[in-house]
């Protein structure tokens, strides 16, 4: 029957620290906080075991990466996930041999991961079946493409998920793509009516770089969009929170459909979509 099918999505926001620990340790807490609050899907920041070390090209930081197999945190997150009966996708630094991967594993209600990494020409965008819905999450400088929101929701998505560290542009600080970034994803939302989840880091973290001393101010913004890009639930730029919203699945699958803009695609006319440059294949 129509409107059955309820889920309640959480956003996570917190600034972090560069101690693992510290972190995952806030990672939980906010997890279980917005359990109590009823959330049956939980999205926490991007690559929040620590500072956001991408600003920097230093050969160490590759020591941060971990392989997926064993990996401490995601280990922890599916004992938290299965406990609690949750649905948590988890962003971490990849090794994998030779390769270094920002890669989610997506942590079903009983404590199952599936793994999706994000590098050119490797797994495509990808859909999970979780106890909840089908979700679609994609990371970092995806969340600015709609192909990828389109490319998800055309497989089955029916939530959106963004984890993500943005912030201030260390090359020009007088940069804020804060209401540029949330346009940009109320967008997707709207453009393939389903809900979205963006999750993203605030407070500021200065890295040692080849060249000097870089630093970024996260301006979190965390969000929650509704299936037309209405926002349902935000965050302001400086504080800890967690978001939390409802939405019926089978009254927006019903919305979506009638709608049309599925029906009424015309994928013969969008092979300019496969060229760099609008004329070559």
């Amino acid at each position: 029957m129509e409107g059955e099918r309820r889920v309640i999505v959480s956003a996570l926001q917190f600034a972090c620290t560069d101690d693992v620990s510290t972190n995952v340790d806030k990672a939980e807490q906010l997890v279980r906080e917005a359990h109590s609050k009823g959330a049956n899907i939980v999205l926490i920041q991007e690559l929040f075991e620590g500072y956001y070390f991408c600003q920097a090209q230093r050969e160490d930081f590759f020591r941060r990466a971990k392989p997926y197999k064993g990996h401490p945190t995601i280990l922890r997150m599916q004992k938290l996930a299965k406990e609690l009966g949750v649905v948590i996708p988890v962003s971490f630094f990849e090794e994998a041999n030779n390769a270094h991967y920002n890669s989610v594993a997506v942590i079903d209600a009983d404590g199952y991961q599936e793994k999706f990494y994000f590098n050119p020409g490797d797994t495509g965008f990808k859909v999970f079946e979780t106890k909840f819905a089908k979700i679609g999450i994609a990371i970092c400088w995806d969340q600015w493409f709609p192909e990828a929101a389109r490319a998800m929701v055309l497989q089955g998505a029916e939530i959106l998920f963004y984890p993500t560290a943005i912030g201030s542009e260390p090359q020009d600080d007088g940069l804020d793509s804060r209401d540029h970034w949330k346009r940009v994803m109320q967008g997707h939302a709207g453009a393939n009516l389903v809900p979205l989840v963006a999750s993203n880091r605030i407070g500021k973290e200065i890295i040692e770089t080849e060249h000097g001393k870089s630093k970024i101010t996260f301006y979190g913004n965390s969000f929650i969009a509704g299936p037309t890009g209405e926002i349902i639930a935000s965050a302001n730029d400086k504080d800890e929170d967690i978001l939390v919203a409802e939405f019926e699945l089978d009254k927006i699958k019903s919305k979506r459909h009638s709608w049309g803009v599925f029906r009424d695609r015309r994928p013969e006319l969008y092979k300019v979509l496969l060229t760099l440059d609008g004329c070559n294949p």
